[in-house]
């Protein structure tokens, strides 16, 4: 009784003067509820910068070198840090093995289930900005320089082609085996039409277009969103661009097939699809007004999976919004 006593007539006079209470008269924080946030999968902290799917699983990368693995369409995640990166790009593999691209200058790989992550470093690009895997599995990494690297032996030797320009590349497509597009800074469009062996610089995208993201679908028709939320569409491999309307008004800073037609995601947590020749908005319940820097197509769930800040990963049901659209397929244009 006289201790209590005592720490009370400490603490009142401490909290008369403006002061805090004595270390030894408070009871011990309960730092269980600390210790189970710190214990989830997915921390608040996150940011979400790629999206992969092999169809199996689905692997998002992390601004903090986190990497998160969902074997059950995003209803679950698992995770695994991978020291001393930043994962900006992400890419299935056709055998199902995951590559991703690191802003410290490295490329990670894994196996079909998304695990037993490993590390080659990449001397060109100086920074590297985005990753693909084609249909040989060869790896494409382009950045800084107006550089892409190829490495057909899982990292171990790359062919570094430089396109002879003070431009970031910010997309890296082969369509099929011979052809392909790079896309980057002050509209540089490059094409490679012997599987990467040569490139040739085609016309820039108009008025020095800087592309967050292209997407091509085939080797005519392909996207370009940019600043302010522009979009250009080509149906003659990347000669000549178009203008599309784009009515959600937001920048799209990822391009992305989802059951055959053309989608997007970016600022204000817009989720964007084309429908015949304009892109709107594919309404969602609850949509957080932040940006979404990644996306996936799940399309057997018909759904797609959306990364962003504040450990933002979210699955997002699109067959109704699909029902109710008049968007035909790209297969039927």
């Amino acid at each position: 009784m006289k201790k209590r006593s005592m720490c009370s007539a400490l603490g009142a006079a401490f909290v008369a003067a403006g002061g805090l209470l004595l270390a030894g008269c408070t009871a011990q924080a309960d730092l269980s509820a600390v210790a189970a946030e710190a214990a989830r999968p997915v921390q608040r902290y996150d940011t979400t910068q790629a999206l992969a799917s092999n169809g199996k699983v689905v692997v998002a990368g992390t601004q903090s070198g986190a990497v998160l693995v969902s074997a059950d369409n995003g209803r679950s995640w698992k995770r695994e840090m991978l020291g001393g990166s930043s994962l900006i790009g992400i890419a299935a593999c056709p055998d199902g093995r995951f590559i991703a691209v690191d802003f410290f200058r490295k490329v990670w790989s894994s196996d079909a289930a998304g695990s037993a992550w490993k590390s080659v470093s990449i001397e060109k690009p100086r920074t590297p900005l985005t990753i693909s895997c084609d249909a040989k599995g060869r790896w494409w990494v382009a950045g800084t320089g107006a550089t892409l690297s190829m490495s057909a032996d899982g990292g171990a030797n790359w062919t570094v082609t430089d396109l002879a320009e003070d431009a970031q590349l910010t997309g890296i497509q082969m369509v099929d085996d011979t052809l392909g597009y790079a896309t980057g800074e002050f509209g540089v469009i490059a094409q490679t039409k012997d599987g990467g062996a040569s490139w040739t610089r085609l016309s820039p995208l108009p008025d020095e277009f800087y592309p967050y993201a292209t997407l091509f679908v085939s080797g005519a028709r392909g996207w370009a969103s940019g600043i302010a939320g522009q979009i250009l569409h080509t149906t003659d491999g990347g000669q000549t661009w178009t203008r599309q309307t784009n009515a959600s008004r937001a920048p799209l800073y990822r391009l992305f097939l989802h059951e055959g037609v053309p989608h997007g995601v970016g600022a204000g947590g817009v989720v964007a699809r084309l429908e015949g020749d304009i892109w709107r908005n594919l309404p969602y319940p609850d949509a957080a007004p932040v940006f979404l820097g990644a996306a996936v197509s799940l399309p057997e769930q018909h759904a797609i999976i959306v990364g962003g800040p504040g450990g933002l990963l979210r699955v997002i049901g699109t067959q109704a919004a699909q029902a109710s659209s008049a968007s035909p397929a790209l297969a039927a244009h």
